[in-house]
Protein backbone atom coordinates (compact mmCIF):
# COMPACT_ATOMS: atom_id res chain seq x y z
CA UNK A 1 0.00 0.00 0.00
CA UNK A 2 1.47 2.56 -1.09
CA UNK A 3 0.56 6.68 -2.03
CA UNK A 4 2.97 8.35 -3.70
CA UNK A 5 2.65 12.74 -4.59
CA UNK A 6 4.71 14.34 -7.07
CA UNK A 7 4.49 17.46 -9.12
CA UNK A 8 6.38 19.70 -7.23
CA UNK A 9 9.02 22.08 -7.97
CA UNK A 10 10.28 25.69 -8.47
CA UNK A 11 7.62 27.97 -9.51
CA UNK A 12 7.37 32.33 -9.75
CA UNK A 13 5.26 33.97 -7.52
CA UNK A 14 1.85 34.04 -9.28
CA UNK A 15 2.42 30.60 -11.29
CA UNK A 16 0.88 27.15 -10.89
CA UNK A 17 1.60 23.60 -10.21
CA UNK A 18 -0.25 20.91 -10.66
CA UNK A 19 0.70 17.84 -7.85
CA UNK A 20 -0.68 14.32 -8.44
CA UNK A 21 -1.48 11.68 -5.58
CA UNK A 22 -0.82 7.89 -7.05
CA UNK A 23 -2.13 5.02 -5.16
CA UNK A 24 -0.63 1.70 -5.25
CA UNK A 25 -1.59 -2.13 -3.77
CA UNK A 26 -5.35 -0.18 -2.44
CA UNK A 27 -8.12 1.46 -4.74
CA UNK A 28 -7.90 4.96 -4.33
CA UNK A 29 -11.57 5.25 -5.26
CA UNK A 30 -12.76 4.24 -2.22
CA UNK A 31 -11.21 6.84 -0.25
CA UNK A 32 -11.25 10.62 0.55
CA UNK A 33 -8.37 12.45 0.15
CA UNK A 34 -7.16 15.19 1.95
CA UNK A 35 -3.77 17.48 0.98
CA UNK A 36 -1.59 18.83 3.75
CA UNK A 37 1.48 20.99 3.69
CA UNK A 38 4.13 21.43 5.77
CA UNK A 39 6.40 24.30 5.84
CA UNK A 40 9.58 24.83 7.53
CA UNK A 41 9.23 25.95 11.21
CA UNK A 42 5.27 25.54 10.90
CA UNK A 43 3.02 22.60 11.98
CA UNK A 44 1.27 20.81 9.47
CA UNK A 45 -1.70 22.19 8.00
CA UNK A 46 -4.91 20.83 6.08
CA UNK A 47 -5.08 22.37 2.96
CA UNK A 48 -8.57 20.57 0.91
CA UNK A 49 -9.85 17.37 0.62
CA UNK A 50 -12.36 15.58 -1.86
CA UNK A 51 -15.06 12.77 -1.10
CA UNK A 52 -14.15 9.20 -2.98
CA UNK A 53 -16.63 9.90 -5.57
CA UNK A 54 -15.82 13.84 -5.73
CA UNK A 55 -19.06 14.84 -4.73
CA UNK A 56 -17.75 16.97 -2.31
CA UNK A 57 -14.46 19.64 -2.13
CA UNK A 58 -13.16 21.90 1.03
CA UNK A 59 -10.42 24.22 0.64
CA UNK A 60 -9.37 26.22 3.50
CA UNK A 61 -9.32 29.88 3.57
CA UNK A 62 -5.69 30.58 2.51
CA UNK A 63 -6.33 28.55 -0.46
CA UNK A 64 -9.83 28.91 -1.58
CA UNK A 65 -10.44 30.51 -5.67
CA UNK A 66 -6.49 29.15 -6.26
CA UNK A 67 -6.57 25.64 -5.23
CA UNK A 68 -8.61 22.98 -7.02
CA UNK A 69 -8.61 19.22 -6.30
CA UNK A 70 -9.99 16.52 -8.73
CA UNK A 71 -9.53 13.18 -8.90
CA UNK A 72 -9.91 10.20 -11.82
CA UNK A 73 -10.34 6.92 -10.01
CA UNK A 74 -9.86 5.12 -13.06
CA UNK A 75 -6.03 5.84 -12.92
CA UNK A 76 -6.23 5.65 -9.02
CA UNK A 77 -4.83 9.13 -9.10
CA UNK A 78 -5.91 12.94 -7.23
CA UNK A 79 -4.58 15.95 -8.18
CA UNK A 80 -3.97 19.30 -6.70
CA UNK A 81 -4.24 22.10 -9.22
CA UNK A 82 -2.53 25.50 -7.56
CA UNK A 83 -2.80 28.67 -9.63
CA UNK A 84 -1.78 31.95 -8.28
CA UNK A 85 0.72 30.53 -6.16
CA UNK A 86 2.17 33.05 -3.44
CA UNK A 87 5.62 32.84 -1.47
CA UNK A 88 3.70 31.38 1.79
CA UNK A 89 2.16 28.13 -0.44
CA UNK A 90 6.36 27.02 -0.35
CA UNK A 91 5.74 24.00 1.69
CA UNK A 92 6.17 20.10 1.59
CA UNK A 93 3.32 18.98 0.05
CA UNK A 94 1.35 15.35 1.17
CA UNK A 95 -1.58 13.44 0.26
CA UNK A 96 -3.22 11.35 2.51
CA UNK A 97 -5.93 8.73 2.19
CA UNK A 98 -9.11 8.60 4.72
CA UNK A 99 -11.66 5.72 4.41
CA UNK A 100 -14.01 7.12 7.74
CA UNK A 101 -16.81 8.88 5.75
CA UNK A 102 -15.12 8.66 2.13
CA UNK A 103 -18.34 9.18 0.75
CA UNK A 104 -19.81 12.26 2.74
CA UNK A 105 -16.76 13.99 4.85
CA UNK A 106 -14.40 16.79 3.99
CA UNK A 107 -12.53 16.31 7.35
CA UNK A 108 -9.08 17.45 7.32
CA UNK A 109 -8.38 15.99 10.55
CA UNK A 110 -5.32 14.45 9.90
CA UNK A 111 -5.68 11.75 12.74
CA UNK A 112 -8.83 10.37 10.56
CA UNK A 113 -6.17 9.34 7.44
CA UNK A 114 -5.27 6.15 6.92
CA UNK A 115 -2.57 6.47 4.58
CA UNK A 116 0.00 8.66 3.98
CA UNK A 117 2.49 9.89 1.20
CA UNK A 118 5.93 11.03 1.05
CA UNK A 119 5.75 14.42 0.48
CA UNK A 120 6.65 16.76 -2.52
CA UNK A 121 8.48 20.09 -2.25
CA UNK A 122 6.75 23.57 -3.01
CA UNK A 123 9.30 26.39 -3.57
CA UNK A 124 7.77 29.77 -4.65
CA UNK A 125 10.17 32.00 -5.32
CA UNK A 126 11.57 34.68 -7.90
Amino acid sequence: VQLQASGGGLVQPGGSLRLSCAASGFTLGYYAIGWFRQAPGKEREGVGSITSDSGSTYYVDSVKGRFTISRDNGKNTVYLQMNSLKPEDAAVYYCAARSYGATWSTSLNSYDYDYWGQGTQVTVSS
